[in-house]
């Protein structure tokens, strides 16, 4: 049984930092591409970055230069390292593995970003 689950979601000011993570039990992560969506209030739900088994990354617009997507196959634990944070980054952030084609979600963890 896959799971994943989130954690390091935060009130923060805009300007500062957050990293969250992403732990996987029930399957290594070294096969599996990698990624984080959000969806904020009253929008659809978009991917904020991913990160394929062999390390290739793709990154939102909205976050290129802001945001890294480090992964710790030994550790099976995906990150999302977000600098210079925005209002507009407020969302519930949700971890995805993608395993054989099979999608598997976490729950997602809230982050807010106000003043």
């Amino acid at each position: 049984q896959v799971q994943l689950v989130e954690s390091g979601g935060d009130l923060v000011q805009p300007g500062e930092s957050l990293r969250l993570s992403c732990a996987a039990s029930g399957t290594p992560i070294s096969f599996s591409a990698m990624g984080w969506y959000r969806q904020a209030p009253g929008k659809e739900r978009e991917l904020v970055a991913s990160i394929s088994s062999v390390g290739i990354t793709i990154y939102a617009d909205s976050v290129k230069g802001r945001f890294t997507i480090p992964r710790v196959n030994a550790k099976n634990t995906v990150y999302l390292q977000m600098n210079s944070l925005k209002p507009e980054d407020t969302a519930v952030y949700y971890c995805t593995m993608n395993l054989y084609g099979m999608n598997y979600w976490g729950k997602g963890t809230l982050v807010t970003v106000s003043s």
